[in-house]
């Protein structure tokens, strides 16, 4: 079995999973899946349930998918954007108990081969574009006992056969049904069945409240009456597209001649603004050239730009707004930068919020540039046209020092407690000082109140907010951000720093993580466990450091990184504790430090680290 729901740990199905051909179980619902489910899947021999749910996937659904016969307890697919036929090879899924395919975007007839689900016990189709009748070979699914088939376009009568199985819940709400409705079976029970918004329905029992059926009207008059309806619903269709085709004209045109005012108004009162024009001049039309980094929700390029007569590089982080969540972000970002001023926090010089020259809505924020880049670029050696570089140990825990004092900063000293949400070393840039500051506030929630989340844009938490190996474990099982998962994303951000380990390193699988390696090594085996470039790099003094000295500071790191990332939000220790205990381990490393000349004069030099 492999359960990743609500994990994020994947963009995409990788196709490799057909590899794992002994697996049984497979959860992937509850994340941000996108692009196609892959046919590789089908390789997969024993897999008995499939549930990908609530996801971004679209495509159809591939046919090989139903040739597996081990597919016993589930296949749940529902919840996605899905498109296409449902397959005709549906009806190879012999043993199958439950199928969900609600709310996508799956259209066409339901296929007569279905009959060959004869195991089926759920069979879930709302929420989609099916049309046509419920074909009479469903009649054979002698086991099916509950049926959805509501808010789709299904048509034609309600067949006399759905009474004589045996239904425990039938929906039919929301379609095209017509004529008389039969009055046994299932149908005899108004608690197992909703057949609401089908206005063409007549008959049943009297609970229902349905109109009685007219028996005199002749089979002419009756296909007279659907000739009528066809010609007024193709009609209606074709009025509906104009009116469509005018309301995109309508907004084309003015998005071309203003921003969204919702925020213009209140993006100007709080930022200096920068025109689009200036931007596009300043990164040379966004040349690839100007890209000093990508995330999630948008691309970073580098750019002079002139500020009261004196052009400063600065950091224009444009917005990818097709992509789900950019304009949320961006709002977000903004909503959280307004009233900050601190050294180890990012700046806001300012905003962008207007109209590209394509007349598409175009958002960016404009930060000071950080010359010596992310941490993430330091402790794993990232960017192509950089030499090897490597923090000494008093600079990594300086850095150390000044997140947490950015966190405390957000955290304890604004109007309002700001949660970052998304802590990690890509997240923490470096001044030309080695000074670092806290940046990319796109996932921030403002606790206006005690347990009470805020963002400009929204007052929902829904999903899991971070990035996989940082998110704390209560985020998994839906609660509420907060502080605490700051302080846990923390935690894990010092193991990497002081390890050299990233928490998705391949090594970490299976249960194993990089709390779990810190933990198994505290205390006696620390020294095992540092990034030895912490000990081989000296800094500008070339200063060294007693053995001794070294240990117990690394020591007290690592505690206070345990202590940030307990299972149980209660039992962590705060930012201002953490920050005394880093304090404290900056001051254990000094104590006694000496320079590369003094050492030499002593006689017993091997006790020392350079």
């Amino acid at each position: 079995m492999l359960d990743l729901s609500a994990s994020m740990m994947l963009s995409k199905i990788p196709s490799t999973f057909g590899n794992f051909t002994s697996m049984t179980k497979l959860y992937l619902q509850n994340n941000n899946l996108e692009g196609h489910i892959p046919p590789e899947i089908s390789n997969m021999h024993v897999l008995e349930l499939l549930n990908i749910s609530n996801n971004k996937l679209t495509g159809e659904i591939p046919k090989e998918i139903m040739y597996l016969p081990s597919l016993s307890i589930g296949l749940f697919l529902s919840n996605n954007y899905l498109s296409g036929a449902l397959p005709l090879e549906i009806g190879k899924m012999k043993n199958v108990m439950e199928v969900s395919l609600t709310n996508n975007n799956l259209s066409g007839e339901i296929p007569s081969t279905i009959e060959g689900c004869q195991l089926l016990q759920i069979l879930h189709l709302n929420g989609n574009l099916f049309h046509g009748s419920i074909p009479p070979s469903m009649s054979n699914m002698k086991g099916l006992q509950e049926l959805d088939l509501s808010n789709n376009n299904f048509s034609g009568g309600v067949h006399e056969f759905l009474a004589e199985m045996q239904l425990q819940k039938l929906n039919l709400s929301f379609n095209n049904f017509e004529g008389e409705l039969p009055g046994k079976g299932v149908f005899r029970n108004i608690s197992a069945i909703n057949v609401s918004g089908n206005p063409k329905l007549c008959g049943g029992i009297p609970k229902l409240q349905l109109p009685k059926c007219n028996k005199n009207i002749t089979e002419r008059q009756y296909l007279s009456r659907r000739f009528v309806t066809s010609i007024i619903l193709i009609a209606t269709v074709l009025l509906f597209l104009l009116i469509i085709l005018l309301l995109l004209i309508s907004r084309y045109w003015g998005r071309r001649t203003q921003t969204n005012p919702q925020y213009t108004i209140d993006l100007k009162s709080q930022f200096n603004s920068v025109a689009y024009n200036e931007l596009l001049r300043a990164t040379n039309a966004f040349s690839l050239e100007n890209i000093i980094g990508r995330g999630t929700f948008g691309v970073v390029y580098r750019a002079p730009i002139s500020f009261d007569n004196v052009t400063t590089v600065v950091a224009v982080k444009v917005l990818n707004l097709e992509q789900h969540g950019a304009c949320k972000s961006f709002l977000s970002e903004c909503e959280a930068l307004r009233n900050i001023r601190h050294r180890n926090v990012m700046k806001v010089l300012s905003v962008c919020s207007s109209i590209d020259h394509k007349g598409n809505n175009f958002k960016a924020l404009v930060f000071e540039f950080m010359p010596n880049g992310s941490l993430d670029e330091w402790l794993h050696n990232l960017g192509t046209n950089r030499p090897f570089r490597s923090l000494n140990l008093i600079q990594m825990l300086n850095i150390a020092i000044d997140v947490a004092a950015g966190l405390d900063y957000l955290h304890n000293h604004g109007p309002h407690p700001i949660v970052h949400c998304d802590l990690k070393p890509s997240n923490v840039l470096l001044d030309a000082n080695m000074t670092a500051r806290i940046g990319d506030f796109g996932l921030a929630r403002l606790l206006v109140e005690p347990h009470t989340l805020f963002s400009q844009s929204t007052a929902s938490t829904v999903g899991i907010k971070g990035s996989i190996g940082y998110i704390p474990p209560e985020y998994g099982m839906g609660s509420q951000v907060s502080v605490e998962g700051d302080v846990y994303s923390y935690g894990i951000l010092l193991f990497e720093m002081f390890t050299g380990l990233s928490p998705t390193d391949e090594r970490f699988r299976d249960g194993f993580n990089l709390s779990k390696h810190v933990q198994a090594a505290f205390p006696e085996k620390i020294m095992d466990i540092t990034d030895t470039k912490l000990l081989s790099v000296k800094d500008e003094g070339e200063m060294l450091y007693a053995i001794e000295n070294v240990e117990d500071s690394l020591v007290s790191v690592i505690s206070c990184g345990l202590m940030c990332s307990k299972e149980s939000s209660k039992e962590r220790i705060t930012i201002k504790e953490v920050i005394k205990e880093l304090l404290s381990s900056r001051d254990k490393l000094l104590r006694g430090h000496t320079t590369k000349r003094q050492i030499k004069q002593h006689a017993n030099i091997g006790k020392h680290y350079v």
